[in-house]
């Protein structure tokens, strides 16, 4: 399957085709950072959530172990891009079995560490995203978190499950220290930095003496992260397809801004293999990171390309001009 599409720039590359097919060509040692979100598939085969037609979906393998096979291209050329020392994300939940709420969860995060440590990468950290219970149930209309299921029985009622950030580290040593002279400083999330604090932004001296970046710290360091904007995420209504669209929920752009800051430096790339509307890469170009993304549905790279060029380069924090990324 050849690119169908692509728009590269000095900051970022976008394509239209199969991540497998377009990551096969990239070569090792490539990438700084990755981060995505894989389609999510049901242990019993299919799509939990249907993203389109194809058979090249990942959602639409026919069986769990098919599903997991065709991943696992997508993680070992993401591994053989990766330097040694380096980092990948992958933001997953738990796989409800059904929406009755007697049905149990399958372990999806449990398969997807077993699979990358299989490969070679090292789990380092999981994250968990909190959810508002009410605002997953509208979204859902999962009974378990039915209050009328409290009423009649509430053996059968469960939690808005958390998100998870998988944190993998590639073995081998990291050749360019991932830096912070003046700390941390600036914040992704809902809640506000103390006042008092705004003096020691960018503080040069003794970094024991950094309130403001020991204070974002307390929060990014913490595996709970409750404080994420859900509804912080690119515009992507445009890129659903009334013929075979029944979920599109792009990663906040919260968590995509606290990973880079976290795990890699101005200037260094960051991938994306599942891209959707452009998320990841919108995230890692406003902070002053390259980025590449694949995406298979040509409505959702359209999106991304309209996301993409949203963004102004003069607000883009720090982005030089670099040389351009990758074309095929």
């Amino acid at each position: 399957m050849a690119v169908i599409d692509q728009v590269v720039t000095d900051n970022y590359a976008l394509y239209n085709g199969d991540s497998a097919e377009v990551l096969g060509s990239m070569p090792e040692g490539s990438i700084d950072f990755s981060i995505y979100s894989p389609p999510f598939a049901q242990p019993g085969g299919g799509a939990l959530y249907h993203y389109s037609s194809s058979p090249r979906d990942l959602s639409n393998a026919r069986t769990f172990p098919e599903f997991m096979r065709h991943y696992g291209f997508i993680v070992e050329n993401l591994h053989r891009m990766t330097k040694a020392g380096r980092m990948t994300a992958v933001h997953v939940a738990d796989v409800p079995t059904g929406n009755t709420g007697c049905d149990h969860l399958f372990d999806l995060s449990g398969e997807i560490i077993r699979l990358h440590e299989e490969i070679g990468f090292k789990y380092a950290a999981r994250y968990c995203i909190w959810k508002e219970p009410l605002a997953v149930r509208n979204r859902t209309l999962a009974k378990n978190l039915a209050h009328k299921t409290i009423v009649v029985d509430s053996t059968e009622c469960s939690n808005a499950g958390a998100d998870f950030l998988l944190l993998f580290r590639k073995k081998g040593d990291n050749a360019v220290p991932v830096a912070h002279p003046n700390g941390l400083t600036s914040y992704a999330g809902e809640r506000e930095i103390p006042a008092e604090l705004a003096p020691f932004k960018g503080w040069e001296g003794k970094q024991t003496e950094n309130r403001f970046s020991h204070w974002i710290w307390r929060q990014y360091a913490s595996c709970f992260w409750d404080d994420i904007r859900l509804d912080r995420v690119l515009p992507y209504r445009e890129a659903r397809d009334a013929e075979d669209e029944k979920h599109v929920h792009p990663l906040q752009i919260d968590v995509i801004e606290r990973a880079v800051t976290l795990w890699t430096n101005p200037g260094e790339v960051v991938a994306t293999p599942f891209m959707g509307v452009g998320s990841e890469v919108y995230g890692s170009v406003l902070n002053g990171r390259r980025a590449l993304g694949c995406e298979l549905k040509s409505s959702y790279f359209r999106q991304a390309v309209k996301n993409l060029a949203a963004i102004n380069a003069d607000t883009s924090q720090g982005a030089d001009k670099q040389p351009a990324l990758f074309s095929t």
